[in-house]
């Protein structure tokens, strides 16, 4: 068990009550509860609890609740609740913009009790008669129940790779002979997996359909699986799986097939030449093809081919090429650890500098800094500084903020306050329901700010959740490419925005793209690793990514820019 876990049981516990009506008393300290104990470093598996209950927000009844969960695995409490809520209820929990108090609403007024059946009292207009809801509230809740059930059998990358990970190392194990490949849209790096994919090399196929209809957590759909391919998903898990089949000959043939899309097979008769006789290696099909070896991730029939013949693959960033860390939070605001613990971290995975941009005051749910906390953060970082960095191993903490971009486009600090940062990640927090107008022309005045040094979430998307706000993103380019601004790739597998379609017109107009993790802990700095895998896709080369840069040449330019 993981504190992720435990945080998750106490929310939907919260939730639940909630929802049947409990006491707002007792509701809240289930959320204080999540929320003061989502920002402590402390192992919530393993604390005693006596030193639980000392906890801020905890108490002596939350502990006790931890205690349970922690011991029995789950909450008494949680699953009466849960036994009186109708599965289609908790659906909703998942739509943006209504808490569990709206959801009641509908659930006893409306007598809904299913999605689907919510969707259709939208279009009947049923919802926006309800008390506190209205015309525009009811608009909101159909887009988004739109939006979620066209994604509903989706994932996004990290999962798709867990769970595709999970049935390779069974697999495996199970066929120690057998070559054994993640393929199609995890190979690829897509952002959103629409399927996981294997592929298996054996001679005899019976038996790896055995293997996996022995495995008690995948459950084969027999009318779509035939003897050379395996379909069907994981227990509890509505994102279909495939693993093909191939002789052991014909591998690396399969290999390439599957991790390609149509229109990347299409041109330089690429398939052709994977169907004929069998091939030694991926690179044999291009060499064949005259053209040079194109990574799974490219393969997208796109932009690759052209990319190809003016770059070498050499050229394209990795996670070795960074030399920084940019965009990150502390306990100054709502990250997990302390700025010295994320900066030594930082140092010691062999950066060489930190680039904190804690939140910035009009955050107030995040803890947003007020002018008298930055001064204390500067004076900390000049400290840390002295203290971390040596003449054989320089480094250093770097004064940045994410400072949000008001409903004007303005940032949300006076000019002396600006001047007193490195640099400035400028980012739309709040207020995101705007047209493209509104967005666009908020967004190129808080790139034609002079402060600004990173344009932060582009389109605050969030993948298979919310859209984010529209975006003319030519236009926002050129309008970072006039003013100097760097636009973030922000490596959350939540985000993953700069979109990598996105990536060659940026290059094209000459603005660099910063690999930014977004990282409130010290482990949401290898979300960086998915940053990297989108900017590969996308083509960006080491020489066009910011944080690439070196200490010396980061200093350099940063002063430069604020002259």
């Amino acid at each position: 068990m993981e504190n992720q876990t435990i945080l998750d049981i106490l929310e939907l516990t919260g939730k639940l009550l909630e929802l049947h009506g409990e006491n707002d008393f007792k509701v809240r300290a289930y959320y204080s509860a999540v929320f003061n104990l989502d920002k402590s470093t402390e192992d919530l598996t393993t604390i005693p609890v006596a030193q639980l209950s000392g906890l801020q927000g905890v108490g002596k009844s939350m502990a006790a609740k931890i205690e349970e969960i922690r011991t029995t695995g789950t909450l008494k409490e949680m699953n009466d609740l849960l036994q009186e809520t109708p599965e289609g209820v908790l659906e909703m929990f998942r739509i943006k913009g209504i808490g569990p108090k709206k959801v009641r609403q509908i659930w006893l007024e409306l007598n809904i009790t299913d999605t689907r059946e919510l969707l259709l009292a939208c279009e009947n207009g049923e919802v926006a008669r309800l008390k506190g809801f209205g015309e525009k509230t009811q608009e909101a809740i159909k887009t988004n129940l739109q939006f979620l059930q066209a994604n509903s059998s989706k994932l996004r990358m990290e999962k798709g790779e867990e769970l595709a990970q999970q049935l390779l190392d069974v697999l495996e194990t199970n066929l120690p002979d057998s070559a054994i490949q993640i393929v199609g849209d995890i190979r690829r790096k897509n952002e959103i997996v629409e399927s996981i994919q294997l592929l298996v090399g054996h001679s005899k196929p019976w038996e790896v359909q055995q293997v996996i209809n022995g495995l008690p957590f995948m459950q084969q759909a027999e009318k779509i699986s035939s003897p050379f391919v395996w379909r069907g998903k994981m227990e509890g898990k509505s994102i279909p799986f495939e693993v093909q089949i191939s002789s052991p000959e014909n591998f690396v043939n399969q290999q390439f097939i599957y991790s390609a899309s149509p229109k990347h097979l299409a041109q330089k008769s690429l398939l052709k030449i994977a169907q004929k006789e069998p091939l030694a290696s991926e690179e044999i099909i291009y060499q064949t093809a005259g053209i040079p070896y194109i990574i799974p991730e490219m393969r997208e029939g796109t932009f690759e081919f052209d990319w190809i013949q003016q770059h070498s693959n050499d050229e394209l960033v990795t996670w070795d090429s960074l030399k920084g860390i940019l965009h990150n939070h502390s306990t100054y605001s709502d990250g997990k650890h302390t700025l010295e613990e994320m900066a030594t971290y930082c140092r010691d995975l062999g950066f060489e500098y930190l680039g904190i941009a804690d939140h910035s005051k009009t955050a107030i749910y995040a803890r947003g800094l007020y002018e008298d906390r930055v001064d204390q953060q500067h004076a900390e970082i000049d400290r840390l500084n002295l203290k971390l960095s040596t003449p054989e191993k320089p480094f250093k903490i770097l004064k940045g903020i994410e400072s949000d971009i008001l409903g004007d486009g303005s940032l949300d600090y006076s000019e002396e306050v600006l001047k007193s940062f490195d640099y400035i990640v400028a980012s739309v927090h709040q207020s995101l329901k705007m047209t493209e107008e509104k967005a666009m022309s908020r967004l190129i005045k808080a790139i034609e700010n002079p402060y600004t040094t990173i344009l932060g979430h582009p389109t605050g998307r969030l993948l298979l959740s919310r859209a984010g706000y529209p975006v003319n993103h030519q236009w926002m380019i050129d309008a970072c490419a006039a003013n100097g601004v760097v636009i973030e790739i922000n490596a959350s597998p939540y985000r993953l925005d700069l979109d990598w379609r996105w990536i060659q017109y940026a290059l094209e107009k000459g603005v660099k793209l910063s690999i930014n993790p977004d990282a409130h802990e010290k482990d949401g700095y290898f979300d960086m690793h998915y940053g990297v895998a989108v900017a590969r896709k996308g083509g960006l080369t080491k020489d066009m990514t910011f944080n690439a840069l070196s200490l010396t040449e980061m200093e350099a330019y940063l002063i430069s820019r604020k002259k």
